[in-house]
């Protein structure tokens, strides 16, 4: 079955200060940003990627670019790798967010949790997994391709095909411009790699 590598977005000026910007346009990568994507692109190179599909948000479609420019493909955009709509949240900073009562429910219990005018969490999962059991299902049995994404969706995902609880997926950690890597098998899905960051060697996946 194919395996599908999950790129979170570099660094943006939102992520280094700590703002939730959610799907707000005009959300570029900052310097660093462009430097991680530049950097991951070069991991791939050489790699038998058949694909890169990347959520339609800026700072995803920008990680993306110079990974398909090195590997030669177009980027895909698809709307199920979005992020999560965080509703009147988007441009809050989380320092205070997280000195409310309602941070500990979306830290402790997320599965009860709406964003205020957006999604909840169990909706976002069921989206961004339905696009990759569809994206998969596109694919031969020893295909891989890129999904570049968002930290909260691919946390999700993770959790929806290793079958961890919803309310534990805050457990996972998942940095800029890391890579986490998910095979697809008639069971679901069996995680290969989680958070790779820009240090680690990707020579595993060299054809």
């Amino acid at each position: 079955m194919p395996t599908i590598l999950l790129v979170r977005h570099g660094e943006t000026d939102f992520v280094k200060k700590g703002r939730l910007a959610g799907r707000l346009p005009g959300v570029p990568l900052n310097g660093h940003g462009l430097e991680q994507a530049q950097a991951l692109a070069k991991k791939f190179s050489g790699t038998p990627i058949k694909a890169v599909y990347s959520s339609p948000i800026e700072r995803a479609l920008q990680t993306a670019e110079p990974i398909a420019r090195e590997l030669g493909l177009e980027i895909i955009p698809r709307q199920g790798l979005i992020e999560t709509e965080i509703g009147s949240w988007q441009n809050e900073k989380v320092r205070p967010l997280s000195r409310t009562k309602i941070w500990k429910v979306v830290q402790n219990a997320p599965s009860i949790f709406r964003f205020p005018g957006g999604e909840t969490f169990a909706e976002t999962q069921l989206r961004i997994s339905s696009e990759l059991i569809a994206l998969s299902a596109q694919h031969e049995p020893k295909d891989v391709f890129i999904c570049v994404s968002h930290a909260d969706p691919i946390k999700l995902a993770v959790a929806y095909f290793i079958g961890l609880t919803l309310d534990r997926f805050q457990r996972m950690q998942i940095s800029t411009c890391s890579v986490t890597a998910i095979q697809m098998t008639e069971m679901g899905g069996q995680l290969l790699a989680l958070n790779l960051n820009g240090e680690i060697s990707l020579t595993f996946l060299k054809s």
